[in-house]
């Protein structure tokens, strides 16, 4: 069992190029929305460009993350600079609850003031909608591929800065259906703007609440997942001069993992065998892992671990 495995160096050069490129579609976006917004009489559609920008700080913070994350270990942070990935996470997080936050009060508010107080909204433009379509396919594009990349590097804040680029998406599609009943079926079903902008905001609470509590459990210090702890239990029991082991430890610093665990060995056996087999064990370890992997062994010899058990 294997995973892919790419370099520190790799790492950060996919993740900067996915992160540049989608800070020119969002550049390129943001500028034709308010364009659109303005020129085509559509309160959505100027609503929907500031929304864009919210991808702009995203996208900063990205590759601010990196920045950090590249520099190696150092005296006052001596398992490196991982946690200003996750960290990253989380305000890629907030900024999307706070964009899906804006997006419902405003719905709820035009909803209202339609309903009750019998506002009747501008119909806008057809530039507008041409402007909602185009968002809806660039922005969809542009959230598959930092997705791709973001597995592929196994980075948790490229992939949470592809999903803010899908809420964008999801967002120009309750745009595009305000614009477009606005246009086609004229005044009267103007509403269903601020309608569909309600069901986007809770796609987009929900997305949020994904990619933030990982990030979260991680700044805690939470182990890994149930099936990544399985299988360095699987590699270390498939070690016939292992007696026993203990005290397994695991915690993530952004795309690495760091591991600690105490193997039990035969009393009459020499430190340098027993130091042998526990890097073997450890070399398995980092194949799933990475080579950039910090795991920790401690030897203890059986006649100190009469009470150890697997765990």
């Amino acid at each position: 069992m294997k995973r892919s495995i790419v370099s520190d160096e790799t790492r950060n050069k996919e993740a900067k190029k996915a992160t540049w490129t989608g800070f020119a579609v969002n550049a390129l976006l943001t500028f034709f929305k308010l364009f659109a917004g303005f020129r085509g009489g559509s309160a959505a559609m100027i609503a929907d460009g500031v929304h864009s920008l919210s991808d702009f700080f995203t996208d900063i913070v990205v590759l601010v993350g990196f920045k950090f994350t590249e520099k190696p270990a150092d005296d006052e942070h001596n398992y490196g600079h991982g946690k200003y990935e996750t960290l990253a996470t989380v305000v890629i997080s907030l900024a999307l609850l706070l964009v899906g936050y804006k997006i419902m009060t405003s719905g709820i508010v035009d909803i209202y003031e339609v309903v009750f107080k019998g506002k009747v909204l501008e119909q806008p433009e057809m530039i507008a909608f041409v402007a909602a379509v185009f968002s809806i396919a660039s922005k969809e594009l542009l959230f598959r591929y930092t997705r791709r990349v973001g597995e592929k590097i196994q980075s948790s804040a490229v992939i949470a800065n592809g999903w803010h680029h899908r809420s964008d998406a999801f967002s120009s599609i309750g745009t595009m259906v305000g614009i477009g009943g606005a246009i086609f079926l004229g005044r009267n079903w103007a509403f269903l703007d601020p309608l569909a902008s309600l069901i986007v905001s809770v796609f987009i609470f929900k997305v949020s609440f994904e990619i933030l509590m990982p990030a979260v459990n991680e700044l805690l210090e939470s182990s890994l997942q149930d099936e990544e702890i399985a299988y360095i239990k699987k590699i270390i029991e498939a070690s016939s001069h292992i007696q026993n082991y203990h005290h397994l430890r695991t915690r993530r610093i952004g795309a690495k993992v760091a591991i600690e665990v105490h193997f039990v060995f035969e009393k009459t056996m020499s430190i340098r065998e027993a130091h042998s087999y526990a890097t073997e064990v450890e070399k398995k370890i980092q194949e799933y892992f990475g080579a950039s992997s910090l795991i920790t062994t401690h030897l203890e010899p059986s006649r100190d671990a009469q009470e150890a058990t697997r765990a």
